[in-house]
């Protein structure tokens, strides 16, 4: 298992200050954004039609001794607005084409969520099935949208070497390992997921359970955590609209690694990630609100090498 870190909180500086940054924290493996919702200015998918930036950034990389994990486009290439929608495919599809040159064989994306019908204006998420109505979306979403669209970019991503792995996200159509697996039995082997913890937490998941169950189907890891406040979630529960600024009063809120669980859990993680077949990148990603980026970025990395060394340390008793 290795500590990478998602280039997306490092926007503002040059690739150079990246890598100067990044190897300081001991951390040679980076997962790059290229639009959506998230873009990176580091990747631009225009250089599909210019060879030589392509060749350049790759062996900058190379010789600084820095791997790509992953490309990421997290977007909603379902939206109901058409527009949205086209762009938002459009970035995974050149993604997808950017990753083949690059050799990477991982793209990470949402899985998106529709309307209710071809006449919507906004996404419909519908988690309940009741009333009625919502059972009708979610089966019209699925067998019109949903299916059909991922099982075709699943396809194109396996004809040019790379897979697919989905965020299980709240909003969008696949936001647990159920819909999850439903997905990917639908799409194909080449669809898998980017397992995020932090998503899991707050939906009352337990992680490793999660893994478990997901087994080979897990692409990627990101390393985030979630803090839950017990006095806000026993009046008001767990789903909360309430700004992500707003920490005092939310039922939890985004923490990095280690300020919402402790060691014993990142290790248990990191070992069922390893018996299930995993044994590959921790990315990074940084959205605490309650920390500056260098002050996540360097507690994330120097928590998350601890608990590596730990389990390798393990491994080689065992052995």
């Amino acid at each position: 298992m290795k500590v990478g870190l998602f280039t997306a909180l490092l926007a503002k500086l040059s690739l150079d200050e990246v890598i100067k940054k990044i190897k300081s924290l001991g951390i040679r493996t980076v997962e790059l954004g290229t639009g959506n919702y998230v873009g990176d200015p580091h990747l631009k998918l225009d250089w599909l039609s210019q060879p030589s930036k392509i060749k350049q950034f790759k062996q900058k990389l190379e010789e600084q001794g820095i791997n790509i994990s992953a490309l990421s486009c997290h977007g909603n290439p379902l939206h109901p607005n058409k527009q949205f929608a086209q762009l938002h495919g459009e970035t995974n599809r050149k993604t997808i084409l950017l990753a083949e040159k690059l050799g990477v064989t991982r793209v990470i994306d949402f899985s998106g969520c529709p309307g209710d019908s071809d006449d919507s204006k906004y996404p419909n998420w519908s988690p309940t099935p009741w009333p009625p109505d919502y059972l009708e979306i979610l089966k019209w979403q699925w067998e019109k949208k949903v299916i059909p669209y991922w099982t075709k970019r699943a396809k194109f991503a396996e004809d040019h070497g790379v897979r697919i792995a989905i965020e299980m996200h709240p909003g969008f159509v696949v936001y647990n390992p159920e819909t999850m697996l439903r997905l990917r039995e639908a799409a194909g082997p080449a669809l898998g997921c980017n397992f995020d913890p932090s998503h899991m937490f707050w939906q009352g998941i337990d992680p490793c359970r999660a893994v478990r169950r997901l087994g080979e189907a897990v692409f990627h890891v990101h390393a985030k955590d979630t803090r839950l406040y017990e006095v806000n979630i026993k009046v008001n529960g767990v789903l909360d609209a309430k700004p992500y600024s707003d920490e005092k009063n939310r039922s939890w809120i985004f923490r990095t690694v280690g300020y919402g669980h402790d060691a014993d859990f990142w290790c248990d993680l990191v070992s069922t990630l390893q018996m299930v077949g995993y044994d590959d990148v921790l990315s990074i990603e940084h959205e605490d609100s309650l920390m500056s980026i260098d002050e996540g970025l360097s507690k994330a990395a120097a928590f998350l090498n601890q608990v590596v060394i730990k389990e390798r340390l393990k491994e080689m008793w065992w052995a």
